[in-house]
């Protein structure tokens, strides 16, 4: 595909029109922080999630053990005193 047929003219007048809003130094920042983020996305669809490396499926349910921890942990309801 070619840029979605975007070519040379295109481009050039996108990058002048670029320059007139921000001006001359605002574009280099904003083109570095747009390629950190795009350097930081590809970063993390590399990744493989948590739920993935211990071969869990994300949705899995507790085990009946876990379960009855978690109620012994849990606090007692108490009346309110006034």
């Amino acid at each position: 595909m070619t840029l979605l047929f975007i070519g040379t003219t295109e481009l050039l007048v996108i990058g002048g029109v670029a320059l007139l809003i921000f001006g001359g130094k605002k574009l280099p920042e904003l083109m570095r922080g747009l390629g950190r983020g795009v350097k930081e996305f590809k970063e993390g669809m590399n990744e493989p999630r948590q739920d993935e490396t211990n071969g869990e499926p994300k949705d899995a349910t507790p085990d009946a053990d876990q379960t009855s921890q978690a109620a012994d942990n849990a606090p007692e309801d108490k009346p309110l005193e006034k």
